[in-house]
């Protein structure tokens, strides 16, 4: 079997740990310590964070999409597969390093998608963002950490708070989708959205898409009318 092979290590600003990019052969793998948080040869629940999103989006005139997270470029290849010429993506990555590895070794598995015109990269936590805009997004689209349970950043967290998830509310546009990956469940997760003002699917999917694979979840979240009351 050929073996795994260490092309590069990163920090991982405010956390704990370091990112380690590995090759066996022509398959890439990100590890945080012994966690395996994304892999090359998976690709079917990433894809579908863009693709159930832009179901639910319909036919939107330019529409306006934030990814939180680059990852290996799954979700940010699905989503500008399916959308027209006027739409516009931003990215960001809160780890320079990805992006590098993006335009480095792991340029063939992104093709052309970090020089797509309708794409622009910030190297940022995708929090300030989210913050910084007023009905801004038609779609916000979240592969951040591990999902709200996350690994490796206790800052990650408020992205999935109440807090974050009404900052989300603001920054999307009538109707507008929150989507969120997951690597499993999480009930109080999907009660959180409810109470933020969207309304929620949550969608089993496969790592693999129909090969199999793990069990991940999908929140499609679609921001309603009116904020359901606290208590």
């Amino acid at each position: 079997m050929i073996p795994w092979v260490l092309l590069d290590t990163a920090p991982i600003p405010g956390g704990e740990g370091a990112l380690r990019l590995m090759r066996r052969g022509a398959e890439f793998s990100i590890m945080l310590g012994n966690n395996e948080l994304m892999n090359s040869r998976l690709s079917g629940s990433e894809q579908a964070l863009a693709t159930l999103t832009h179901e639910r989006l319909g036919c939107r005139p330019e529409p306006r999409i934030l990814i939180g997270g680059l990852g290996m470029g799954f979700t940010l290849r699905a989503m500008l597969a399916v959308l027209d010429a006027e739409a516009r993506v931003v990215v960001a990555e809160l780890v320079p390093a990805v992006v590098a590895w993006a335009r480095g070794p792991m340029v063939d598995l992104h093709g052309a998608s970090l020089t797509d015109p309708r794409v622009t990269i910030h190297e940022t936590d995708v929090a300030r963002l989210i913050h910084a805009a007023r009905a801004s997004y038609d779609a916000i689209l979240l592969d951040v950490d591990n999902g709200p349970e996350g690994l490796s950043r206790e800052a990650n967290d408020g992205l999935y708070q109440m807090a974050g998830l009404a900052a989300a509310r603001v920054a999307l546009r009538p109707g507008g989708v929150l989507a969120v990956w997951s690597s499993g469940p999480d009930r109080s997760f999907t009660q959180r959205l409810h109470r933020a003002g969207f309304g929620v699917e949550e969608i089993k999917v496969r790592a693999n898409a129909k090969r199999g694979g793990a069990r991940h979840v999908v929140w499609v979240a679609t921001r309603t009318d009116r904020k359901r009351p606290q208590g």
